[in-house]
């Protein structure tokens, strides 16, 4: 294994929380991490991801993009593709997606973890990802770069993340969780 990857081990072996699904998370992050192939998009039946929760530095609005595949409104994120730097997974993907530089990362490591199901596309079937969050903030006055992965880029009030995520609860968790840690 890489040193990231035992780094990775041990941030969520410590990792406290207080929200019961993350606690039923974390034993099964650390068995796919003893899977060779975690950090690969064909490993299934799920592999790691990584994603970026911007909030502004006034602490009232995040950056969300509207993800073209999935036709939802998402914190910026994606496949680690071998990487097993989910921190340097994280901060490419909000890159490549927004545009959007530089990001200063809030704290020493991830801040979230969540499971959730991909829908079956083409020759993928369903499948799950493992995604690692990292907390970051940047200047909502910077200029945005919209993707082809994305049909649009917004800065989300913190008041209108619930609508505008039709309650995604894992959503809702990360804001909690950014509005207590800045």
């Amino acid at each position: 294994m890489t040193n990231h990857r035992q780094v990775l081990i041990r941030e969520i072996e410590s990792f406290h929380t207080s929200y019961q699904e993350e606690k039923d998370f974390i034993s099964r992050f650390l068995w796919l991490l003893q899977q060779p192939e975690a950090f690969q998009r064909h490993h299934l039946p799920g592999h790691i991801t990584a994603s970026a929760f911007i909030v502004d530095p006034e602490q009232k609005s995040v950056l969300l993009t509207h993800h073209a595949k999935l036709n939802r409104w998402l914190q910026p994120g994606g496949h680690a593709d071998g990487n097993e730097n989910t921190e340097e997974v994280a901060r490419t993907e909000a890159l490549e997606e927004t545009g959007l530089g530089p990001l200063q990362l809030h704290g020493q490591s991830f801040f979230d973890l969540d499971i959730h199901a991909i829908p079956a596309r083409g020759d993928m079937p369903v499948h799950d990802h493992y995604d690692i969050r990292y907390l970051f903030i940047a200047r909502s006055s910077t200029p945005l770069i919209l993707s082809e992965e994305s049909h649009a880029l917004q800065w989300v009030s913190y008041q209108e993340l619930a609508a505008v995520s039709n309650g995604n609860q894992s959503m809702m968790r990360m804001l909690e969780k950014a509005s207590l840690l800045l």
